[in-house]
Parts: C-alpha cells; structure tokens; sequence
C-alpha cells in the first residue's frame, strides 16, 4: 500500500496519484486527507483511490499512523510513504521495496545524500539535517545520512508497530530511533528528489530551529522510553 498524506494538496495530488499508479500499478494507494480546506480530498476520489478523511488538520504524525493502523488491519505486507507534493518521484519506489521483499531490511528510508542525484537544501534545513543525521548515526550506531526523508518503506511488523506507537510532530527522526531501540533493521537507499511541484512548504528558517530544537529533545526522552515489538 502506498501511504500519501495530505494537507492542501489541491495542486500537486492529481499529478503524483497519476504517476504513482503508472510507476507501480500493483499498489493500491491510500491518500490521508489531513483535514485540507481545499479539494484534495475531492480530487483523490475522482483519481478512484482509497481516502480516509481526518476531521481536522492534525500533523504528519497523526495522518501517517492512520495510514498505517489501515495498513494494518487490511493486512497489508508493505507499506510505503510518499509525499503528496510530488518531491518523492515514483519510478523510485521500486528501489524501496526491493531490500523489503528481500528481507534485508525491516524499514528502507530513501537517501537524497547518497550520489543519486544533486539535492541542495537551504542553509537552515542543511543544518537541521547534519545535526539530526549525526544524533540519530550516534543513537543507532549505524551511518544515517538523511533522518528526515519521508520517502520510506516499512514491512508487516513495522506497520503493526507503527500503527499502535508513532510520533506525532515531525515524526520522522524519531521514528528512527524507536525503531532502533525495538530491534528493527534500518536500510538508506540513494534516491533523486525533485523540488514541490506546487504549492508552498510549511518549514521556514525561524521554523527549522524551533523544529530542530523540538526534535532533538524528544529524540532525548524516547531514549528513556521501554520499546518493544510487540505482536
């Protein structure tokens, strides 16, 4: 299944949907439309996708473990990630799903810094993304060059995880580490990602350090956090 969520995405959800469904036509798609004021939930219907409305704007967080609770409980083997903006192109999902289906990775987080393509993030998110990157290569004891990457794939066990504990605020770096300290293995795979397509981000300077500041901490307390699988 592949997860998209979605928060005013009116002018970019047509155009990765339609992409998605050419690149891996044996995925059924689920769009979260995470309470968006415009037609985003009106356009993925007419795309013939599954969507699930949340009845407010409630995160990232929220939006991708309703993603994964559906996963879950439609018994979905694999589950990826993909950003309804169209930064996560779909002809590279394919690269996340193979170390999934050849069981050498429990979760496969798509790289933008590992020789695929030219990515330059701004000064502030460049910052962010090295500070994060060596915390969470610290934590995890293992090289993690891009920690907040959405573009992400995860097997069965991780979706039954993910879908009882999951961060809600910009939740990607810390769902690294708790998944680390419950036993998952964790695999990076290079992959190209183009700028928004539409639209405008969310993340401005004076909003990255807050972000990075806000993260790191919780990143400290998950440490203190009892993790297990589960069932």
């Amino acid at each position: 299944m592949i997860i998209m969520p979605a928060f005013n995405e009116a002018a970019n959800i047509g155009k990765v949907i339609s992409a998605i469904k050419s690149a891996v036509p044996y995925a059924d798609i689920l769009v979260v439309n995470d309470g968006s004021k415009d037609s985003t939930g009106r356009i993925a219907r007419e795309q013939g996708v599954k969507v699930v409305d949340l009845p407010y704007n409630l995160g990232i967080g929220a939006a991708m473990q309703s993603g994964y609770r559906y996963a879950d409980a439609m018994g979905y083997d694999i589950a990826v990630q993909v950003d309804s903006d169209g930064q996560h192109p779909a002809d590279q999902i394919g690269d996340l799903l193979r170390p999934i289906a050849g069981q050498r990775a429990d979760v496969v987080i798509g790289s933008r810094f590992l020789g695929k393509g030219e990515y330059v993030p701004s000064l502030a998110r460049n910052i962010g993304i090295k500070v994060f990157s060596w915390a969470v290569s610290v934590i995890t004891q293992q090289r993690v060059t891009d920690p907040t990457s959405g573009f992400r794939s995860a097997n069965r066990e991780v979706i039954r995880f993910y879908s009882r504990s999951y961060p809600e605020d910009y939740p990607e770096v810390e769902a690294i580490v708790l998944l680390h300290k419950a036993g998952f293995n964790i695999e990076e795979v290079p992959v190209r990602m183009e700028a928004r397509t539409g639209g405008k981000s969310s993340i401005t300077p004076v909003r990255a350090v807050y972000y990075m500041i806000k993260v790191l901490l919780a990143v400290f307390i998950d440490l203190l956090k009892v993790v297990e699988r589960g069932k």
